[in-house]
């Protein structure tokens, strides 16, 4: 069949079902429908659904500075009957998943995390008040001791998340932080990385900047020292403010293109 055909045969089929939909729109449906927002995970003890995720555009800030993320309207509705945009699109842009390959020659792939690992329990480590007095503030085994003095043991398979406060600073260049050298924003000390490995059942690390590590970094050492192992790292995390230093439950949507270094995702918690 034509491309032209299959146009024509959408738009009918949208218009000859339009007027059904719109007189079984009424009470009928209202009583049917739970209310928004509404998801049988809930009864499994969650109160809520915080979104861990930002929107993101052209205008995102990215690593390198350059738009992560380019849009053509390939079909739009008044012509076509539906809307489809074409996407070109970084794989490390807005928030997003670092798959074990991002920073290894063979590690797994976005597509092989085993998806086990993708509902994890989130534990969220503040260090805003020191990030809102030095950008390149690290998070440190000190942290973590401090978290644990607190919660308790870092569960197996755990999130562990560093917030910094740096999500309000989303839409200004603030976010990159960069000098015209270096970029500023604070990351992982690698020696939490390796206290993670070697004494959690962590499985993932996820920051609320651009990187894992610290802005100015230059050697990448808490990628190189944590993705190589088989772990995973979400970077541009929004809302940890919103959610509890722990308890809660983070379900990471992680694109599953073959053989990808990473992707966009759709991160939400059940708290």
């Amino acid at each position: 069949m034509c491309d032209a055909c299959i146009i024509n045969a959408v738009k009918d089929r949208m218009l000859s079902r339009r007027a059904l939909f719109t007189a079984a729109a009424g009470a009928g449906a209202a009583a049917m429908l739970p209310p928004f927002g509404g998801s049988p995970a809930m009864a499994q003890g969650h109160a809520r659904v915080e979104d861990l995720t930002h929107a993101y555009g052209p205008d995102f800030p990215t690593y390198f500075g350059e738009p992560g993320i380019a849009t053509e309207q390939s079909f739009n509705f008044a012509d076509h009957g539906f809307n489809v945009l074409t996407l070109t699109v970084n794989e490390h842009t807005g928030t997003h998943v670092d798959a074990p390959l991002h920073f290894s020659a063979d590690g797994a792939s976005v597509d092989e995390i085993p998806v086990g690992d993708l509902v994890a329990p989130l534990c969220v480590v503040d260090i805003a008040a020191r990030a809102a007095e030095d950008a390149d503030t690290l998070l440190t085994p000190d942290d973590l001791r401090a978290w644990t003095d607190v919660h308790g043991p870092i569960p197996d398979g755990a999130c562990v998340a560093l917030y910094s406060g740096w999500g309000a600073k989303v839409d200004r260049e603030a976010f990159r932080g960069f000098d015209g050298e270096k970029q500023h924003y604070p990351g992982f000390h690698v020696e939490a990385a390796q206290m993670l490995i070697e004494e959690t059942g962590a499985r993932s690390i996820a920051s609320d900047t651009l990187s894992l590590d610290h802005g100015a970094s230059t050697d990448f050492a808490t990628h190189y020292a944590w993705l190589p192992t088989g772990r995973f790292g979400i970077e541009c995390m929004a809302n940890l403010d919103r959610v509890p230093a722990s308890g809660a439950t983070v379900v990471v949507g992680a694109p599953k293109h073959r053989g990808g270094s990473g992707g966009p995702a759709r991160i939400f918690a059940l708290v």
